[in-house]
């Protein structure tokens, strides 16, 4: 069906403190992800293949590499002035303070709101890797006529206490919620399984601007614990079931209806695990509904002799008689003769020197590993230089400039 006119907030502000280092000078949505991806081009890349042009991106803390990343790869167009992704840091307008919650964030904006004069306001999270088609929401959202649509997520019923339940009748339209229950309220035709909320809504225009005017007298500032609970007794919430989303050019091997948060060190770490292999969960390589990538401006990856197996190597890597496993290699890391890499992740411009040997780590950017260093073999001596993740992956934090590890 036709789509009406939309406009997209993308919630970019989180500080991220469950992916400490990796969040020590950098926002949450800015992390690294894969061989040449942020976490934040995910949500970017499906709003654009879902043909949503005007994007915006609200940021908070440590937001200057994000604000870079944007400026520099995410212009959509010159010419047409609806086609942007514009970042959008805290306005004030109420006070000195920054965003309080989702739903403030938004309202410190309802100006964009608008002045744009959209049908429909998308208001998405900018931390989980995964494909929507965005426009399957959309037409679920306009065939239920309703007001707010949340997208849920089936999960194992024995995993749902981790999450924020969603309580649906028969129609999918919801009528309660449960933040983190003991028991948790089944889906209406199955039993096994429980809705969850992917923190992903479509709004109506002047419900959104309603409905967030109310919550701010009341000093509530968050969407999923405040303003859409207010709305369920309209009878004009639903939730969309996000496992019938379709999206062109996914794999049969791949997970059905694969999201992830990717909020702490071994999630991060798992999700890239997950991109590996001959039939892996999440497969990056779909030409039909790309994940668009940092731009590279550089030499092609060069490799002198090496064992490599299972790995993700992205451009201009230069490998020189390495061995090198189960690994995702980033762009412009150089690894030296005679080095190991095993069940790792190599962020940009890392330097491996001879003789090194990294397992089951992560190495953020613009360090140097000294000559036979070893990292993931010994936690008691890695503690000294590196953060010890409690699912036991070493990381070693960005230096901020290149700099050697020290025995």
């Amino acid at each position: 069906m036709p789509h009406p006119k939309v406009i997209a907030f993308v919630l970019a502000g989180g500080k991220g403190e469950r992916l400490f280092p990796l969040t020590a000078f950098r926002s949450k949505p800015s992390v690294p992800f894969g061989g040449r991806y942020r976490i934040v081009d995910f949500v970017l890349s499906n709003l654009v293949n879902s043909h949503i042009y005007s994007v915006y991106l609200l940021v908070q803390y440590k937001s200057q590499s994000l604000i870079e990343h944007v400026r520099q790869h995410w212009v959509l167009s010159s010419v047409m002035k609806d086609h942007f992704v514009a970042v959008v840091p805290p306005q004030m307008r109420m006070g000195p303070e920054w965003f309080q919650g989702t739903a403030d964030a938004v309202f410190q904006n309802a100006a964009l709101i608008h002045q744009h004069n959209p049908e429909l306001v998308i208001v998405f999270g900018a931390d989980h890797v995964y494909r929507m088609d965005i426009r399957q929401m959309m037409d679920y959202h306009l065939h239920k006529d309703a007001a707010v649509t949340v997208a849920a997520r089936p999960i194992p019923i024995e995993l749902a206490s981790s999450f924020g339940v969603i309580v649906t009748d028969e129609e999918n339209s919801i009528v309660g919620f449960q933040e983190k229950p003991k028991k948790p309220r089944s889906m209406p035709n199955d039993s096994s399984r429980a809705y969850v909320s992917m923190g992903n809504y479509i709004f109506n225009r002047d419900i959104i601007l309603e409905a967030m005017a109310k919550a701010q007298r009341k000093k509530q500032h968050d969407f999923g614990a405040h303003v859409i609970p207010s709305l369920v007794n309209t009878g004009k919430v639903y939730a969309y079931d996000f496992h019938v989303n379709t999206v062109t050019g996914t794999k049969e091997y791949e997970e059905n209806g694969y999201w992830r948060d990717v909020g702490n060190i071994a999630a991060y770490f798992d999700a890239h695990m997950d991109m590996l292999g001959e039939e892996p969960r999440f497969d990056v390589d779909n030409h039909y509904w790309p994940i668009h990538p940092s731009g590279y401006e550089g030499p092609a990856t060069k490799i002198i002799r090496a064992d490599i197996r299972n790995s993700i190597i992205a451009e201009g890597a230069s490998i020189n008689n390495a061995r090198i496993n189960n690994s995702v290699i980033r762009s412009g890391v150089i690894i030296e003769d005679d080095v190991q890499v095993e069940n790792c992740i190599i962020m940009d411009r890392v330097i491996l020197k001879k003789g090194c040997s990294i397992k089951h780590a992560i190495i953020d950017k613009l360090n140097v590993i000294d000559k036979k260093e070893k990292i993931g073999f010994e936690p008691d001596k890695d503690r000294f230089t590196c953060h010890i993740d409690p699912s036991g992956i070493a990381v070693l934090p960005r230096s901020g400039r290149i700099k050697s590890v020290k025995k």
